[in-house]
């Protein structure tokens, strides 16, 4: 059994950390729709400036067979290695205001060797509070606003920002670990879920990054640079709508969806049963969906390739 200390390295020449700083925690593994995460890393690391503190141990905590890293072939001769990274690091938002960033993989092995890592840097850094996103597919449409789910302790993010509170078993993540050792540990901590349309879970969707970003900014007080990315969002919803008003089909399931999105979120019942926002039983398979939107791009004039989303 790896011991904590085990699972992570201290970078010489870190920077000087203050105490009371809030933590936010990114971690890509078992569900990602819409790039929410993955993407949120990659803008964080181009924009908030993140300096390396602690370096997890990939031999440790990574299934190598699982989740293969890159190696890069050029011609006749390897030219580059990229290893996957699971990092602790100190960043800053818009205004210089310093965080703390856990950002990288889901560990696939030492979970509760992690957490106690993780639950360590809480205790060191003096952490004030502790918020980690993850997003899954639901039958919601993109012309609504993104749901989120709001779990932990935090009752005034609850209270405010959870459209959706269901009471299920869902396969655990290092994340849902985390949370539970950490209210258990008495720290202020809020696990924020996204509800990304299904028929867009498998995109890089840049409204789900701009979503995570919005809840990150209220549940910390951080402002981040996110004009990059509401200008690819523009452009990218743009690109959505084309090809569902092309297609009867699709035009049809989105207007079935914004339906039952708008009866609930009024808190109606609508065709005598409750909550039928989320019940996919009167929408297109994914087989459906795939071959519909297959059948449209192939009827697009050349060169239109580019234009999709």
């Amino acid at each position: 059994m790896p011991h904590s200390a085990d699972l992570y390295e201290s970078i010489a020449g870190a920077p000087d950390v203050p105490t009371g700083l809030p933590l936010v925690v990114l971690l890509t593994g078992f569900t990602d729709a819409g790039s929410a995460v993955s993407g949120l890393i990659d803008h964080l690391e181009a924009t908030a400036s993140p300096q390396t503190l602690m370096a997890f141990d990939n031999d440790v905590l990574l299934d190598y067979r699982a989740r293969r890293p890159v190696i890069v072939f050029d011609q006749d001769h390897l030219t580059e290695f990229r290893p996957a990274r699971l990092q602790l690091a100190l960043a800053h938002d818009a205004l210089g205001q310093p965080f703390l960033l856990l950002s990288g993989y889901e560990p696939d092995f030492a979970w509760n060797a992690f957490t106690d890592a993780v639950l360590s840097f809480v205790d060191a850094f003096q952490v004030s509070t502790v918020s980690w996103i993850h997003s899954i597919a639901m039958p919601v449409p993109h012309t609504r606003p993104l749901g989120t789910t709001i779990s932990g302790n935090r009752r005034d993010l609850a209270a405010a920002h959870s459209v959706w509170r269901p009471r299920t078993q869902v396969p655990a993540t290092v994340g849902h670990l985390l949370e539970y050792r950490l209210v258990e540990h008495d720290t202020r901590v809020a696990g924020i879920v996204l509800l990304v349309p299904h028929y867009l879970a498998d995109t890089e969707n840049p409204d789900t990054v701009l979503a995570a970003a919005d809840k990150l900014m209220i549940a910390t007080g951080l402002v981040l640079r996110m004009d990059e990315v509401h200008a690819r969002s523009e452009e990218y919803l743009n690109r959505v709508q084309e090809q569902v008003t092309g297609s009867e089909e699709l035009t049809q399931m989105v207007h079935t969806l914004e339906r039952r999105y708008d009866a609930y979120m009024a808190g109606r019942e609508e065709d005598g049963e409750a909550d039928v926002a989320f019940d996919e039983r009167d929408l297109p398979s994914a087989d459906e969906l795939a071959a519909e939107l297959e059948r449209y791009l192939a009827n697009r004039r050349p060169g239109d390739e580019d234009r999709r989303a």
